[in-house]
């Protein structure tokens, strides 16, 4: 049944008091009234994962004070960071579940919510089969609950159809280094980025994204460290630069064999370690023969001296780091471009050692940890394959089940999309995921939306997704229930529970387990507290590549994180891999993996001539659910826009400020332009943070990485126009969209 969003209007007319929620006392002068404690605890946004510790009064957290003494940020934080602490009493949080009604969403309670979505669960299975149902999960989920939402699609649902918002993420850089390392981590902690002589940054716009990082390029830079910057866009960091590399979107593999065939053309190659510790070099390098500078050139619109000089700096240090982020793998040659850094790492030795290797900058909260315990849809605890036999009974040993009931691995997050457009999937359980905003092809994601004959959600903000479920259970936030993470190197870290859900809000896993109970599985999920689901997960980790059978809350608040691989309960952790030179693949080596060019999936042409890429703005997060909703951030973004080359915007008659409507194959987008010099002249950026109208991903394609099954959300073809801008505002407009249209967000 086809199913319209519900307005934000009908929501505060029917049940105005739960959305417009104030907590008790308001803001009462802290002079007068001290906080009861101070939460040692971390940020809720980016990978980085920053210590921050909460202020608590009466159940509510009212403010935050630095952790100085944590080793990662030792107390400095990002605007979001400082902010981050306003979202828990805001007048939009859920406080009880919503049932769709033919005049919007109603207020109801847990007894009538999960019933009907086990009932109707049930009746989608019964009717089309146990793999009709498909299971969102989220990177910003704690790695208990990523284990358990990943048990739960298995065991009680049956279903092979779970996968998670990390998949458009990081799953790129993962592939890669599961293919070269046997591992899907950094190879590095981050105190070894200020030890490099030459730090290689790659698609991964730091000061935005990433800004604690960037105090590590600094100290990098003022111990001598040369730092080599290569982006389309002259990213905040690129302003301090020894060498830019200004390369089109999509041409990233280019430009990075291009410096393989320098490196190995003027014999800057460390033979011994190749000899001693690699396989595949000889394929490799014969391949990295063809990329001469005038192709390399011609294809990325680097000058040929800079691509030298970069590749001859790298290949002459003795201590090298090459960081990489989404730029490099939002492509459809997302995994090859990942691989061919490795080859580089590789080529040159810069593995294991002091200041030396390759990493990758995570993106989300959790998204080191939430992909190592099973919601992906390939992937069991510990890192293990969902298809080895082996792993399949190990763990179905720990659950209690035949390895021949745990289904074989299903779709991934688009692909589930396009089997619910299509048809072949009918129901969804989402939580931590906003899809509508986060997936490419806006509208095509609104279509399929519609088309689920069962939709529920787990959330505690009603997210533009949400208006299209037919069931929203509010859930709860980072700080209302104790968790692991895992931060962008490696470290496993402590959410610690600093209040309970307010009202009649439960937590997360709470809500899970019930289903599971109720789906008449409950013997598999005997958990009550986080803790307990833990120990499980200690267990079924042990004797993967991510083992986590030593690292308990105890351990990781005493010693501030534990870096995994932590085999035993006196294991001191493992902050740098590969020091002994042993690797996690079958050969105990390091793999050099030969990377095939391709265009994209969405090439330009005469009509489209122009490259589109999207990306994040300091101020903003992801779908932007939680940001748009805290105002100082709101003040410092309020709305995306367009930035373009000044010699692109006089070919086109727009100037700073003015609207421009920028098109693609799919569809249109009318945005206000910011005029700027840091922007290639063939290149279109707009950030990907809002809903709506104003969203980037109603203009980005569907094509994916054939491993990794990431969508290419950095390179799409486009071209622009000046236009009138709407009479309404932003705000408006989406409003009046949400009411007026049946698939609007």
């Amino acid at each position: 049944m086809a199913k319209a969003p519900v307005s934000e209007e009908i929501l505060k007319e029917k049940f105005g008091p739960h959305l417009n929620y104030k907590p008790p006392g308001g803001w009462n002068d802290e002079s007068v009234h001290p906080p009861e404690k101070l939460v040692k605890t971390h940020c809720c946004f980016c990978g980085q994962q920053c210590g921050i510790q909460l202020k608590v009064r009466d159940n509510r957290v009212i403010g935050f004070e630095p952790w100085e003494e944590f080793p990662f940020n030792r107390g400095m934080l990002c605007p979001k960071g400082v902010k981050r602490y306003l979202q828990g009493n805001h007048p939009d949080r859920l406080l009880s579940p919503l049932m769709r009604s033919e005049q919007g969403f109603r207020p109801t309670s847990w007894d009538e919510a999960l019933g009907f979505t086990v009932g109707r669960m049930r009746d989608i299975q019964e009717k089309y089969g146990k793999d009709a149902i498909a299971i969102y999960g989220g990177a910003s989920l704690s790695t208990e609950k990523s284990y358990l939402l990943g048990k739960f699609a298995r065991v009680a649902l049956g279903t092979r159809h779970i996968d998670y918002n990390g998949r458009l993420c990081m799953v790129s850089a993962g592939t890669a280094y599961k293919l070269a390392f046997g591992v899907d981590r950094s190879t590095i902690p981050w105190s070894e980025i200020p030890k490099a002589e030459v730090l290689f940054v790659i698609g991964a716009n730091i000061g935005d994204c990433a800004p604690i990082t960037t105090d590590y390029i600094w100290r990098c830079r003022d111990k001598g460290g040369k730092l080599i910057v290569a982006d389309p866009r002259m990213t905040p960091i690129t302003r301090n630069a020894d060498l830019y590399l200004p390369l089109r979107p999509g041409t990233d593999l280019a430009l990075l064999m291009g410096m393989l065939h320098v490196i190995l053309r003027d014999g800057l190659e460390d033979r011994d370690f190749i000899e001693q510790y690699t396989t595949g070099f000889e394929a490799v390098a014969e391949s990295a023969k063809a990329w001469d500078l005038r192709r390399v050139a011609e294809i990325t619109g680097v000058p040929p001296e800079s691509i030298e000089k970069a590749a001859r700096w790298i290949g002459k240090s003795k201590r090298a780091i090459m960081m990489h982020a989404r730029g490099l793998e939002h492509q459809s040659k997302g995994v090859e471009n990942c691989l061919a850094v490795i080859n580089i790492a590789l080529a040159t030795g810069n593995i294991g050692r002091d200041g030396a290797g390759p990493t990758m900058i995570t993106g989300q909260g959790n998204g080191q940890g939430g992909r190592e315990h099973g919601q992906k849809c390939d992937q069991l605890p510990g890192q293990r394959s969902l298809s080895d036999p082996a792993a399949r009974e190990y763990v179905a040993g720990v659950w209690g089940i035949r390895p021949d009931e745990l289904p074989q691995p299903g779709y991934s997050a688009q692909e589930i999309m396009n089997a619910i457009h299509r048809g072949e999937i009918k129901g969804l359980l989402s939580t931590c995921f906003n899809p509508l905003v986060s997936l490419p092809d806006a509208n095509f994601t609104r279509e399929a939306l519609s088309k689920l004959e069962f939709f529920g959600v787990i959330d505690f903000f009603l997210s533009e997704t949400a208006h299209h479920a037919d069931v929203v259970l509010a859930g709860s936030l980072q700080e209302e229930e104790d968790g692991l993470a895992c931060n962008t190197e490696g470290r496993v870290i402590h959410w610690q529970k600093s209040v309970d859900p307010p009202s009649d809000a439960r937590c997360d896993s709470d809500i899970i387990i019930e289903l599971a109970h109720r789906l008449g599985r409950g013997q598999y999920f005997p958990f009550k507290n986080p803790a307990d689901i833990l120990e499980e997960l200690r267990i079924a980790s042990r004797g993967g590549v991510a083992d986590y059978y030593g690292i308990t809350y105890e351990r990781v608040d005493r010693e501030m994180g534990i870096f995994w691989p932590c085999p035993s309960l006196d294991h001191p952790g493992t902050p740098r891999l590969f020091v002994d030179k042993k690797f996690y693949t079958h050969d105990g080596k390091a793999h050099f993996n030969v990377t095939e060019w391709r265009p994209s999936g969405d090439p330009i042409n005469e009509e489209y001539p122009l490259l589109l890429t999207t990306g994040r703005v300091v101020s903003q997060y992801l779908s932007g659910a939680q940001t748009r909703r805290i105002g100082a951030l709101v003040d410092q973004n309020p709305e995306p826009l367009a930035e373009i080359h000044p010699r692109l915007a006089e070919q086109y008659g727009v100037k700073d400020g003015d609207w421009m409507t920028v098109t693609t194959r799919r569809d249109d987008l009318t945005i206000r332009v910011m005029v700027v010099k840091t922007i290639r002249p063939d290149t279109v950026f707009i950030p990907y943070h809002w809903a709506g109208i104003r969203s980037a991903n109603r203009l980005t394609h569907r094509t994916l990485d054939p491993r990794s099954k990431i969508p290419e959300f950095k390179v799409s073809a486009c071209r622009i126009a000046g236009a009138k801008g709407p009479d309404q505002s932003p705000d408006d407009r989406d409003a009046h969209k949400s009411d007026a249209s049946r698939g609007g967000d």
